[in-house]
């Protein structure tokens, strides 16, 4: 089977080149969530008048191997093929005949990526809501078994005040939640379908995209249908830019490590299996992992710039530099997706050092507590700041149990209010199965496939 534009002539091997680029490689993420919404659609093709009983089974059970053989990394997609939906298409009709030559009856190809792709980014933004929840999970645990070690806190990175391993993990842990919350919020903007809007207009035959949308599970059908359209790059960018904030958190998380378990410092260890070693000096393990999750975080944040940049003065309706938005995209969230992985596996192996930290909670750290108990005792805040920074050697060693334990208000190292960290997380989590739980029982109605997953990592 030719391209699906195919004309009565054969397309420069340069052009060729150019406008294919390695999409038929980047597509293969795509060939299950094709073939899905292509199932839908012939359903509605079906439901209509322009599909036979006969010609819909043989197309639902073709759609169904494509989604084995992809499972099983087994759906080969060539440059000749362009893309993963020329060469579904090409395999139905080599299969079924003349129904595979139906299959694109009342779409384009361009409604037809948007919503593989959009059935792809709705079930990776809560899949990796999911996941960083579980992260920030493992980070309140940690917290939770920690929280009366003493820690330096610092501000210009200069010791500043008390803290406490407990308040440092749990400060990350509460971060990452809010991110995750974002992907959550943008799960419901992504769960809309844009097929039948075909290539911005619309087609003159009656599809029933409302039918089409609630079999691939989607809540609703994303209205207009030159917005379906405009939409294009633009979600994957608000994708992308959610991953960015989980990606900027763990980027400061990895630089903190980095600093924290310097010899130096001694207060953590990391895992050893999870450090490389130096090609020339015997005694290093390196924190590589940690190195490059700051360098992934800036390739997930220029991801998004360049989603951004490629659409940012596009007319309205299909213009092919859509197709360019593809691989930021793919790029970005697998980073991401890799990212929460690694700093799981990093919080499994770390150790605590609870005699190192001790001993860097120096008197100094305390200059601001002596401060503040001369308030309480009735002098004022300004002569005794004063009195205190032009006697900071007279200060005396205090306890730094103590010291975490007087800090009673909210969210201080004396009340961390983990327990409302583990309620909330916990609940984002539930509705992350819930969700995931609805796609997969529309994918199985759609091919009869269990446990059918767009996003394969």
């Amino acid at each position: 089977m030719g391209k699906l534009w195919q004309k009565d002539y054969t397309l420069d091997s340069l052009m060729e080149d150019f406008t294919v680029s390695n999409d038929y490689i980047l597509d293969q993420q795509l060939v299950i969530a094709d073939a899905l919404a292509s199932i839908a659609h012939a359903r509605g093709l079906h439901l209509i008048g322009l599909l036979s009983d006969e010609e819909l089974s043989s197309l639902e059970q073709g759609l169904s191997q494509v989604i084995k053989l992809r499972t099983d990394d087994s759906f080969p997609i060539t440059k000749e093929n362009e893309d993963c939906h020329t060469a579904i298409e090409a395999y139905l009709t080599d299969l079924v005949g003349e129904a595979g030559k139906k299959i694109h009856t009342g779409r384009s190809r361009n409604d037809q990526v948007q919503t593989a792709l959009r059935l792809w980014m709705r079930e990776y933004a809560v899949k990796l809501c999911n996941l960083t929840g579980q992260l920030a999970e493992r980070l309140v645990d940690f917290a939770e078994e920690h929280a009366s070690v003493p820690m330096p806190g610092r501000t210009h990175m200069q010791l500043a005040m008390p803290s406490s391993v407990g308040l440092w993990a749990a400060s990350f842990a509460e971060e990452l939640y809010d991110e995750a919350q974002h992907l959550m919020q943008l799960s419901w903007t992504l769960d809309q379908s844009p097929l039948g809007s075909a290539a911005s207009y619309g087609v003159p035959i009656p599809l029933d995209r409302q039918f089409t949308a609630e079999q691939m599970g989607f809540t609703r059908v994303q209205n207009n249908v030159l917005y379906a359209n405009n939409s294009r790059g633009k979600f994957e960018a608000m994708l992308l830019d959610s991953c960015d904030y989980i990606a900027l958190t763990l980027s400061k998380l990895a630089q903190d490590l980095i600093l924290f378990t310097l010899p130096e410092f001694g207060y953590f260890s990391l895992p050893k299996q999870l450090c490389t070693g130096s090609s020339i000096m015997p005694q290093k393990k390196n924190p590589d992992g940690l190195e490059l999750a700051r360098s992934r975080s800036a390739l997930v944040s220029s991801a998004s710039m360049r989603v951004k940049s490629i659409i940012r003065s596009l007319p309205s309706g299909y213009n092919r530099d859509f197709q360019d938005t593809k691989e930021p995209l793919l790029c970005g969230t697998k980073a991401t997706w890799q990212l929460v992985h690694i700093f799981l596996r990093m919080l499994d192996g770390l150790e605590v050092h609870p005699e190192a930290l001790e001993k860097a909670c120096t008197s100094e750290l305390y200059a601001t507590d002596v401060v503040l108990k001369q308030v309480l005792e009735g002098k004022n805040f300004r002569d005794t700041y004063k009195e205190v920074g032009l006697h900071l050697d007279a200060l005396a060693k205090f306890d730094p149990h103590k010291a975490l334990e007087e800090r009673t208000s909210l969210g201080t190292t004396g009340n961390l209010g983990l327990d409302e960290d583990k309620f909330f997380i916990s609940l984002m989590r539930n509705g992350c199965e819930d969700i995931l739980k609805s796609f997969s029982e529309a994918y199985h109605n759609l091919c009869g496939i269990e446990d059918v997953q767009t996003v394969l990592y």
